[in-house]
């Protein structure tokens, strides 16, 4: 991520943008330097600075050099979605990518993220898929979680799920955040992290006193 500096942020913004052909409001930034001179001579202010743009450049590179460190021909797609970045993957053996269960694929998405946000020094969702295999996995989770909802509300029985990936809970999550006495919780640590489908009664109405009596 590269560092800019100049006499103000607004002066310092507007370089960075020049330079990367973006606007102002396209940038993300870090201030990690102000100096404030005597009479406001010599001030001077360091920021890291980045866009959407070196992300994807950034991915790109980091791919490339893993997957030509391990000799495998792979086609790379990437794609900027509400603030997150999806990259589909595609070679002549997806089998290998995806892993049991999709374990190898979780590694592969635990590793670009942890690299993305280092070199950013900031939280970005990066979400790596097969061939559309996650497509095809969160709505096949999104159909069980359903199913599993409704056999909790005519039960009352809570039921935990089987661990699984971050990504795959945040379906979940979403899929089922507004169904009637519905609430879902993340329980667990590392790779035990799963998911609990739980009832919630419904809070008693307090009764409206009859004014006529």
């Amino acid at each position: 991520m590269q560092i800019y500096t100049a006499k103000t942020l607004e002066e310092l913004l507007q370089n960075a943008a020049e330079e990367k052909g973006v606007t102002i409001d396209e940038l993300e930034y870090t201030v990690v330097e102000e100096k404030k001179g005597l009479l406001g001579i010599g001030n001077s202010v360091s920021a890291k600075v980045f866009s959407s743009d070196d992300v994807k450049e950034f991915i790109f590179d980091y791919l490339g050099e893993f997957f030509t460190h391990i000799d495998l021909d792979i086609e790379v797609a990437l794609e900027e979605l509400d603030d997150s970045y999806v990259i589909n993957l595609n070679s002549d053996n997806n089998a290998i990518l995806i892993g049991k269960m999709g374990k190898t694929l979780a590694a592969f998405n635990t590793v670009l993220r942890a690299a993305v946000n280092s070199e950013f020094e900031k939280r970005i969702d990066v979400l790596i898929d097969i061939n559309h295999y996650k497509e095809e996995r969160y709505y096949k989770i999104r159909s069980m979680a359903k199913r599993i909802a409704k056999q909790v509300q005519r039960s009352k029985v809570d039921v935990e799920l089987d661990p699984m990936p971050n990504d795959e809970r945040k379906v979940i999550h979403k899929v089922l955040g507004d169904w009637h006495n519905i609430k879902t919780e993340s329980e667990g640590e590392g790779s035990y992290r799963h998911i609990c489908i739980r009832y919630v009664a419904d809070e008693p109405q307090e009764e409206i006193p009859n004014m006529s009596e």
